[in-house]
């Protein structure tokens, strides 16, 4: 069955408001990050104790492309990156499922997109050199050797260490990924 991005817009913006809610449910606030004065976002809605920004997603008004990625890299991104990358902007989402612990990324903000897309072009390259079949991470595993990727021929996510083709396969689409996972909210409001 095919999903339309459409919805996997609306997945990915009922993750997140599943894990505001179950972080709210916890701590009886909005969650938090620390404070950086000079990497503003849309997402922050106040102060907590003087050093932490309390946020939530904010699902973009704006309109966000890869197109300049796939123009420098003569490359086309598979939609369902961008589409996950152009739905909110957010602090990362920590989640759960039955492989382990992972962190959702996504852009803080419009200058958080454009390192965003360095960081990608920078994994492109890095493909491209070792001869890899292309991939784009999405997400960060508890292993720092580890991350989520998509396959940009095929739409399958797998797991893959940093440098290393791609090991084990753990959906066959982002919708299929993100449906599996729970919200992961830490035992404190910030980890130490």
């Amino acid at each position: 069955m095919k999903i339309s991005n459409n919805s996997l817009n609306e997945l990915v913006w009922n993750f997140s408001q599943d894990y505001l809610q179950a972080y709210q449910h916890r701590f009886e606030h909005l969650p938090i990050t620390h404070q950086v004065e000079d990497w503003p976002s849309p997402c922050e809605q106040g102060i907590h104790e003087e050093e932490f920004s309390l946020w939530h997603p904010i699902k973009l008004e704006e309109t966000l492309t890869f197109n300049n990625v796939e123009a420098a890299l003569e490359v086309t991104i598979h939609h369902d990156i961008k589409q996950y990358f152009t739905t909110m902007y957010s602090d990362s989402l920590d989640a759960s499922c039955a492989e382990g612990d992972l962190s959702l990324l996504f852009a803080w903000s419009a200058e958080d997109f454009a390192r965003l897309q360095e960081n990608i072009i920078g994994h492109i390259l890095m493909k491209t050199k070792l001869k890899q079949k292309l991939t784009i991470f999405f997400a960060t595993t508890d292993d720092d050797n580890h991350i989520i990727s998509l396959d940009n021929d095929t739409g399958e996510i797998w797991v893959e260490k940093v440098g290393c083709e791609p090991h084990k396969k753990i959906a066959d689409t982002l919708v299929e990924f993100i449906s599996q996972l729970a919200p992961r909210i830490p035992p404190k409001a910030i980890e130490e």
